[in-house]
């Protein structure tokens, strides 16, 4: 079977004048477009490809890699406007389609929009949707208290920094567990805090309790060997100038700290924390 918005890993069958026929297992066939095809590509080849719809909604084969597959998020930007909606920019030559009803604000070109790729029922082709939250799981989660996820960094609030767990769903990380900068649309790894009964999540950028202790000494004491072996920081330190610093929460930074100092690695002075040679 032929999976569109996703990729494939098909054989190749046969080659003609505009590009390489692949084919599935079922007997389905794609064209993969001469401008794809590599000189070392031969029959019965496997290659892995991503499919979608061309300009006359053919199911076409592309060896590009799109912003987004399908039923997942990202931030796209929205390259023309017309009176139907607008298309956005998703890495392939084809733009994304995203209709009126599915925008939050009527889109402008030149910006960005959190979108969410599916297949339309009505019509079988792929659209983007800005209405997100619809598409965000609340009653069946599956991912439990600890465990390490992926993050897409959405909006800052003023409670902290929204994010979008596994591509599934809605997570948040608070402003005081922000150990370092975050940019909208940056993917990263993180950990699930806690799983409340609304369904979402409260996320941190760093492993939960005292397993997070040896990766952060670790970090601090590289920081000391780059600064000379001394840091100007101390437990009283402000805590937006630890993390400017060394990129940890005041919380991590003190655990780092007293792991160093148990160890005999450190010594600490009223202004600053020191290696020991």
């Amino acid at each position: 079977m032929l999976y569109l918005g996703q990729y494939n890993e098909l054989q190749i069958l046969r080659f003609t004048s505009v590009g390489a026929y692949l084919g599935d297992e079922e007997g389905n066939d794609v064209l993969l477009p001469n401008k794809y095809l590599e000189p070392s590509f031969e029959i019965d080849q496997k290659l892995t490809v991503f499919l979608y719809l061309d300009h006359d909604e053919r199911i076409v084969a592309t060896t590009e890699k799109p912003l987004l597959e399908l039923n997942t998020f990202a931030y796209l930007k929205a390259v023309e406007t017309t009176h139907i909606g607008a298309f956005l920019d998703w890495g392939l030559i084809k733009h994304l389609f995203c209709p009126f009803k599915e925008q939050l604000v009527k889109m402008e070109e030149g910006k960005y929009y959190l979108v969410y790729l599916y297949i339309d029922d009505s019509t079988q082709r792929l659209v983007a949707s800005a209405r997100v939250k619809r598409f965000l799981e609340k009653d069946h989660i599956v991912v439990q208290e600890g465990e390490e996820v992926d993050l897409l960094i959405c909006d800052q609030t003023d409670l902290g920094q929204n994010v979008i767990v596994n591509d599934t769903y809605s997570g948040l990380i608070f402003s005081n567990h922000i150990s370092r900068l975050l940019r909208r649309g940056e993917r990263c790894k993180g950990y699930v805090k806690q799983v409340r009964p609304d369904g979402k999540l409260d996320i941190s950028l760093e492993k939960p309790g005292f397993q997070k202790i040896e990766p952060a000494a670790e970090t601090l004491y590289k920081l000391l060997q780059e600064h000379e072996g001394k840091l100007y920081l101390t437990d009283k330190s402000d805590p937006e100038k630890i993390r400017e610093i060394v990129g940890m929460s005041k919380k991590t930074f003190k655990q780092a700290v007293g792991n160093l100092y148990k160890n005999k690695l450190i010594t600490l002075n009223d202004d600053s924390i020191e290696m020991i040679i």
